[in-house]
């Protein structure tokens, strides 16, 4: 991998290649790494690697040089690759001077509160949830100037996992169900993608709360995705995380308030994007605004 503007860490991810196919299209030099196969974004330079090994992770930093990393890469039941990967990214970014976007989750909180802003210190009480909270310690230990950007449920046409287990549900090739109780602020994956090429190119630093308005269940999530896609949401099951498990935080309602304040990407809720085709919700229309150079 030659230079690049911008570096996507797990770029071949949901997010990552959104990432990578809005900066392609704001004109950067974008190179994006992956741990099984490349994300398959046009004029991107796709690069092998695995953040455990930090010294793979400084020799790729410091061969491409990239005035930007944005970090997406994380595996729930893994807590080196989600936490120890994350200061090695932040480690060898801070090294070269890069600007760094570490992308977090909505599960560092233990959804006792009513709702989180960027102030409220993380609380998980899962094992991910504290896996990513100790990379958020981690990145804003060694590099200050860092953003954390906190997301919910990324949803994004079709390709996610929750718009698949609906789709598997609806077909009935897969049986479960959609909890009622279980809240959350679904975020599309262009918006998040968009938000977090402005805050790349921001002064801010700290946390950052980006994710959709609209706090709803992921029972209600799966209707509004079956009737976007014309699947009988009838056959959608619901019922209680709090009776079924896995146990973990179930009302999780993240303030976005002042993290929108400062973009012109508007975070729509699930409600509003989910009733548009997939082909409808990008918001291009930011993109001539990204310069990383």
């Amino acid at each position: 991998m030659t230079f690049v503007d911008l570096l996507v860490v797990g770029g071949s991810g949901l997010l990552g290649r959104e990432i990578t196919r809005q900066a392609r299209l704001a004109g950067a030099r974008v190179g994006a790494t992956f741990h099984h196969r490349g994300g398959g974004v046009a004029g991107v330079a796709w690069e092998p690697l695995d953040i455990r090994n930090r010294a793979e992770v400084t020799a790729l930093i410091r061969r491409c040089r990239p005035a930007t990393v944005v970090n997406t890469a994380f595996q729930q039941s893994d807590w080196v690759t989600t936490a120890d990967g994350a200061a090695h990214v932040a480690a060898a970014a801070a090294a070269i001077g890069a600007r760094l976007v570490h992308v977090s989750s909505d599960a560092v909180f233990s959804g006792q509160r009513e709702s989180y802003g960027e102030a409220v210190p993380p609380d998980p009480t899962t094992a991910y949830g504290a896996a990513k909270a100790a990379a958020e310690t981690a990145v804003r230990g060694i590099d200050p100037g860092a953003v954390v950007a906190r997301t919910s449920l990324i949803i994004g046409g079709g390709d996610s996992q929750h718009e698949k287990f609906v789709s598997a549900l609806a077909s009935g090739t897969t049986s479960g169900v959609l909890f009622t109780d279980d809240i959350r602020c679904p975020v599309h994956v262009s918006d998040l993608a968009s938000a977090l090429l402005e805050l790349a190119r921001s002064r801010y630093a700290g946390p950052h709360h980006v994710a959709g308005a609209d706090p709803i269940s992921r029972h209600e999530l799966g209707t509004l995705i079956a009737r976007r896609d014309g699947l009988d949401d009838s056959r959608l099951p619901g019922g209680l995380r709090a009776e079924l498990g896995p146990a973990g935080p179930l009302d999780v309602r993240l303030d976005c308030t002042v993290t929108q304040s400062r973009l012109a990407t508007r975070l729509r809720g699930a409600r509003e994007f989910l009733t548009r085709t997939p082909l409808e919700s990008a918001p291009d229309q930011y993109l001539s605004e990204l310069r990383y150079r």
